[in-house]
């Protein structure tokens, strides 16, 4: 059984693109509407369906099969990560390892705005560049509620500060699958990006402060925000202009944590803010723990940190899917469907790479916390049994809101749109980031939505005269600021501050802030196309081959046995360490 894609039904591209937008509106609508989030993806992803059959023709086996590929992914990988970030910082909030997190982190700096801007951006960032997937926000939104954040501040400030770094995250994946699909070097894309988004980086801490304290008391502390948001903006611009695309955040995060610090130790400290709900001194800002102790609490995200950065080198990957990989095809979907051109649509088989994907690196990273924080495996396991209770919800958002992307992509909805916006000729620059924003707004990823549009935005460039790098790079910066408001992006922030059934809270917090972000690309990259384009790098086109030496499975073994090796002497420190504390004690 093979089908042809309709990817304008009505002959009218525009009306197409409209009423293909029927289910993204209604998404928008129920979110707004206070729906619980659950309900809004399941309810969206099945309008989807019916659309899919009645509007664009697609057999029910098919949209069926789609909205199951969809859910499979959005359990896993995506489920997955969120799972082994919950689980680890449960872990260190039931052995009481949080309480001593806390401590330090008012010792550096009782302020909230401060705080914000160490945990939410910079190592905010750090985790989008080591890991991605959502870990960043639901680990960043757990601590910062953990130090006494209002649950709806957290999250929605952890999921606006994930703008910036959404476009290198996962070590570089969303760059280097957009070279895959445009044959344009990986480094040009990143350097592209790289002259976009360090302008987004300077802005959103301050943009972050002014959320929650407002322009005034923002001012109070404007030299703490520029050093945060200028520091990670250089080094974010430097890597990816020299370095190529799987380090910018990784390093612009550390950068911008250690020059934070730095600065506090000799700044004059602000007058402390805290919201206005807090009772005074929630916190005693004064350090009243060992640095063994203090290095015992925070050895599980230093042992995370730790395996997230292996996880994500690429011989490590092949080595651990050479032991664990299982990849089917979803019966009768693959070679099933025909683009509008004849030519086959590519569905890629399901891939349940279990020990390479991230949610693994964390899951273990939790397990091998456990004796270091006081827990048995026993203690373990019930907090497990806890999280996978807690994130139930979550985890149903997850698999309907990817299931509605796959139903969109698959019947040909999403390319209605997507060719609405790339027949507007000369305005396209303005549109190009718009269409990169739709693409993570369905999907909550800018990897899938530069796979999805990627080539699309070459071939438009190329056809009204522009450099193809900077509409495909468009299409990655524009996504970023869609990530906020994805229902994948909202799942997770509820998750991760309790928040589950009051996800339309978090949406309705961040949208007018995703659109605004929006318009600030929109018009850097008009800019870009039209006012300066010497920024444009200069580049030749290249072959991309997937080929991979024979000798990286070995390489990503040994790469294994300094992990482990680390890991040992971590653990052997935090031991030792809190033995001797425990002698001093006694």
């Amino acid at each position: 059984m093979k089908w042809t894609q309709l990817t304008d039904p009505f002959h009218n591209i525009a009306l197409s693109a409209l009423v293909a937008a029927v289910p993204v509106l209604f998404i928008f609508f129920l979110l707004i509407k206070k729906t619980k989030g659950y309900w809004a993806s399941l309810l969206t992803m099945l309008l989807a369906i019916v659309m899919a059959i009645l509007v664009y023709g697609m057999p029910v086996k098919l949209s069926g099969l789609s909205a199951l590929h969809g859910a499979l992914y959005g359990l896993f990988p995506i489920g997955w990560v969120i799972i082994g970030a919950v689980f680890l910082f449960n872990v260190t909030v039931k052995s009481g390892q949080f309480e001593v997190i806390k401590n330090f982190m008012a010792s550096i700096t009782p302020d909230r705005r401060l705080q914000a801007l160490l945990i939410a951006f910079s190592f905010g960032a750090f985790l989008e560049g080591a890991a991605g997937f959502g870990a960043p926000v639901a680990i960043s939104g757990a601590m910062l509620v953990g130090l006494g954040f209002n649950p709806l501040y957290a999250a929605s400030i952890c999921l606006i500060a994930n703008t910036a770094p959404v476009a290198f995250g996962s070590v570089g994946t969303p760059i280097i699958i957009a070279a895959h699909v445009t044959d344009i070097p990986e480094l040009a894309i990143s350097q592209m990006v790289g002259r976009t988004l360090p302008f987004l980086s300077v802005v959103v801490p301050f943009y972050l402060v002014v959320l929650m304290a407002g322009f005034k008391k923002s001012l109070e502390v404007l030299d703490a925000i520029l050093v945060s948001g200028v520091s990670f903006a250089f080094f974010q611009w430097f890597t990816s202009n020299y370095l190529g695309p799987m380090l910018p955040d990784v390093i612009a995060g550390i950068a911008s944590i250690v020059c934070l610090m730095i600065f506090l130790k000799f700044r004059k400290p602000p007058p402390i803010w805290r919201f206005k709900e807090e009772p005074p001194q929630t916190i005693d800002s004064e350090l009243h723990y060992t640095g063994a102790e203090v290095f015992r609490a925070w050895s599980p995200f230093i042992i995370m940190t730790v395996f997230i950065i292996f996880w994500g080198l690429q011989p490590v990957k092949e080595a651990l899917n050479s032991v664990g990989f299982i990849k089917f095809d979803i019966s009768g979907l693959q070679g099933a469907i025909l683009k509008a051109d004849g030519s086959i649509l590519p569905i890629k088989p399901f891939e349940f790479n279990y020990l390479s994907a991230p949610g693994t690196a964390l899951l273990l990273a939790a397990f091998i916390s456990l004796p270091l924080v006081g827990l048995n495996l026993k203690q373990g396991l019930t907090i497990y049994g806890a999280t996978l209770m807690q994130l139930r919800y979550p985890l149903l958002t997850l698999a309907s809101v990817v299931g509605f992307a796959y139903v969109a992509n698959n019947s040909g909805m999403l390319i209605s749109m997507a060719m609405a916006l790339a027949s507007t000729g000369i305005f396209f620059p303005f549109f190009s980031p718009i269409l990169g924003w739709l693409g993570v707004f369905l999907t909550g990823s800018d990897t899938s939505s530069n796979t999805l549009f990627g080539k699309l935005q070459a071939t438009s460039a190329t056809a009204i005269g522009l450099d193809p790098v900077l509409t495909v790079a468009a299409n990655a910066s524009g996504g970023v600021t869609g990530k906020m408001i994805s229902p994948q992006s909202i799942a997770i922030g509820a998750a991760a501050v309790d928040l589950v059934g009051k996800e339309s809270d978090l949406f309705r917090f961040t949208v007018k802030h995703s659109f605004l972000m929006l318009f600030i690309i929109c018009i850097i990259t008009v800019i870009q196309a039209y006012i300066t384009p010497g920024v444009i790098p200069v580049y030749e086109k290249i072959e991309i081959t997937s080929e991979a030496p024979l000798n990286r499975i070995s390489e990503g073994f040994t790469y294994l046995q300094f992990l482990l090796g680390i890991v040992i002497l971590l653990a052997v420190s935090v031991r030792f360490a809190n033995r001797n504390t425990v002698i001093k004690n006694g």
